[in-house]
């Protein structure tokens, strides 16, 4: 296969840098083009001195690509998308632009009109471990916000296989990150440092994603699910705790049932590079750097309530990481191709 010309819209935010580290190191593709609108002109390495391999001027557009990943905010990428769609360039928007099927939906929770609603349709939302071979043929990839993809990730056995009842809770911590390079008081070092804050308790724009992609694994069952995030003070990570009461009859009782519980979630994760299901409890720096989502199913026996752990990388698996893999699937390459490189620990 010839080498593919990738292209980095917006590589000034921790999204765009983080792709432009692990496009680098894929051995077969080539970043020719990257924008970044505040710093037009400059050198990658003098905006990002830790990408000061990268030998690339910031433009104002891409140039000639094969493959383009845009980085942008919601309401500004989807007319970038669609002008590259129309230049015959496959796309994974890591924004959050053509994640929600439903335009009105979208108008909701992200409080702009969306952009070009016409394309909602055709995109594929770009969780590979639920939609392989749909992102395999699509031109466009609706990359997974990073909440979602540790929510999905840890239920989507359960929910599949009506494990649990639908009221459902999801409890999730991240680290700073997650919130974007833009200065604000609330991710300020004084403000986050010794000091942790839930947020969105009326609702985060992440839920309906999550909604959306369990619903479409149980379309009888009427899921209720309450999302609440919460802000820690650590760079990277995401740590999400979900809890649902099990459907009478699904397992067996007591310590048998612990066990099934872990035999069901290996069983569906048995062929994925970069789901792993694990015998303890796992601590979010045990995936940082990494394209791993570490899992840990169990059954609170006092209660009857199923409880599962999951960890990621909020700008790997739940970002940049997961864009790569759904290129890799996008352009033909092995799904695991420049991704597989281990945690960073401690």
């Amino acid at each position: 296969m010839a080498e593919v010309k990738v292209g980095i819209i917006n590589i000034t935010g921790y999204i765009g840098m983080e792709l432009a580290r692990l496009v680098h190191q894929h051995p077969g593709v080539k970043l020719t083009s990257v924008t970044g609108r505040s710093a037009v002109g400059k050198e990658v390495g003098e905006v990002s001195p830790h990408l000061a391999g990268i030998d690339l001027t910031i433009a104002p557009e891409v140039d000639q690509v094969d493959f383009a990943f845009a980085a942008l905010p919601h309401g500004e990428s989807a007319t970038t998308v669609v002008a590259l769609l129309e230049r015959g360039i496959k796309v994974v928007d890591v924004g959050a632009d053509f994640r929600l099927k439903d335009a009105v939906e979208y108008q909701q929770w992200y409080k702009v009109n969306h952009p070009a609603a016409e394309y909602l349709k055709e995109a594929v939302y770009g969780l590979v471990e639920l939609n392989r071979d749909r992102i395999a043929a699509a031109r466009l990839v609706a990359n997974p916000g990073c909440y979602p993809t540790g929510a999905i990730l840890a239920l989507a056995p359960a929910v599949k296989e009506g494990l649990i009842e639908p009221d459902i809770v999801v409890d999730s911590k991240s680290g700073v990150s997650g919130a974007g390079r833009a200065l604000s008081l609330t991710t300020h070092y004084a403000e986050m440092n010794e000091n942790a804050a839930a947020y969105a308790l009326d609702g985060h724009r992440h839920l309906p994603e999550i909604v959306q992609e369990l619903q479409g694994l149980a379309p009888e069952s009427a899921l209720s699910i309450t999302f609440l995030p919460h802000l820690v003070p650590m760079t990277r990570g995401i740590l999400t705790s979900c809890y649902a009461r099990l459907n009478r009859g699904k397992i067996a009782e007591g310590e048998k049932g612990k066990e099934d519980v872990v035999e069901l979630y290996r069983d569906f994760y048995q062929d994925e590079t970069f789901v792993k299901v694990v015998a303890v409890p796992p601590q979010t720096k045990q995936t940082w750097g990494s394209n791993l989502c570490l899992i840990y199913p169990t059954v609170d026996l006092r209660t009857g309530r199923l409880m599962v752990i999951s960890c990621l990388d909020n700008l790997v698996k739940g970002g940049a990481g997961q864009a790569i893999q759904n290129m890799n699937l996008m352009m033909g390459f092995p799904e695991e191709t420049g991704l597989e490189g281990l945690a960073v620990y401690p």
